[in-house]
């Protein structure tokens, strides 16, 4: 038992992660919290600390919080500690104290509605214009950034999305069929410009089949057959200080293109459809207000003051 709580061996955590990951069905939750897990693993390493206790799920929460993550962000990394915690009491890894210890460790507190950041279409442009694109890394990036800004697909969308997936619809090339959060399946159109994209980094790595997206090495040839979610955070952290928007993440490009989507005149129906939310509110949330300040209503009332 103490192994784990004193000097946790590397192949437990592993097993115990496992365990974690086939407690839950969604596919999205699962990358989450397998992301979530090997961050608090790579954090607990880095020094060392007193067992797998309550102290240190606590110490893990004010790092995040440091980190500037939302309430949201930090709450389900701890969620998926709470689970590796009774996963590990329940195979006799963990002191039943010490799980229930750690399942109280407080959730961080929401302070109202946090819409994130948008991106104008002076700094999208910007930010797709970052990559270089003449080595085939670039293309890749360039490809990746104009999915997130063009589809406003998640990070995890873009690391999921294949060429199974870009089909034409209605005489136009579409993302379809694609699996988003809560298991919902929704077709999202694809501008031109993401297409021309998508096709020169394709034409450039010499793939057409599978995964659209798949990693490069230093030397600047494709490797491996996928690309990890992680990687999309990573790419877009760089180009975004080039861009001149530093601190920018996946998300907010999906909410920039929510707000551009809106700024060019498209209709919230279509928007919340584009982005597979389940309520009309969660697309308003994210294009930052209820209120339609460009489209007023008020602007039709014809009357005129003399001035």
């Amino acid at each position: 038992m103490n192994d784990l709580i004193v000097v946790p061996q590397a192949n437990q955590w592993q097993k115990l992660k496992a365990l974690v990951l086939d407690s839950v069905s969604s596919p999205i939750t699962k990358r989450v919290y397998n992301l979530g897990l090997d961050e608090f693993f790579e954090w607990y390493g880095q020094e060392p600390r007193p067992g797998f206790t309550k102290a240190t799920v606590s110490a893990w929460r004010v790092a995040l919080e440091a980190r500037g993550l939302g309430s949201v962000s930090i709450n389900v990394r701890i969620t998926a500690v709470r689970k590796l915690a009774a996963e590990a009491a329940d195979n006799g890894l963990l002191a039943p104290e010490l799980a229930a210890g750690i399942a109280r460790v407080k959730s961080a507190k929401s302070m109202g509605v946090r819409t994130g950041n948008w991106l104008s279409l002076k700094q999208a442009q910007a930010l797709l214009n970052a990559p270089d694109i003449t080595t085939t890394k670039g293309l890749r990036d360039r490809a990746i950034l104009a999915v997130l800004l063009g589809c406003g697909l998640r990070r995890s969308e873009v690391a999921a999305l294949t060429f199974t997936h870009v089909q034409q619809r209605d005489g136009r090339w579409c993302i379809v069929d694609l699996l988003g959060k809560h298991g919902r399946i929704r077709t999202i159109p694809m501008p031109t410009w993401v297409k021309v994209a998508i096709d020169a980094w394709a034409a450039a790595a010499g793939v057409t089949d599978g995964a659209v997206f798949r990693p490069v090495n230093r030397g600047d040839q494709v490797q491996g057959t996928a690309l990890s979610e992680k990687v999309v955070w990573q790419l877009l952290h760089g180009y975004a200080a080039a861009a001149g928007v530093p601190g920018i993440a996946p998300h907010d490009l999906r909410r920039s293109c929510a707000k551009m989507c809106r700024a060019a005149g498209g209709e919230l129906e279509q928007i919340q459809l584009l982005l597979g939310h389940a309520s009309v509110q969660t697309t308003e949330r994210y294009l930052g207000t209820k209120q339609d300040l460009v489209h007023a209503p008020n602007d039709g009332i014809k009357l005129r003051v003399a001035v």
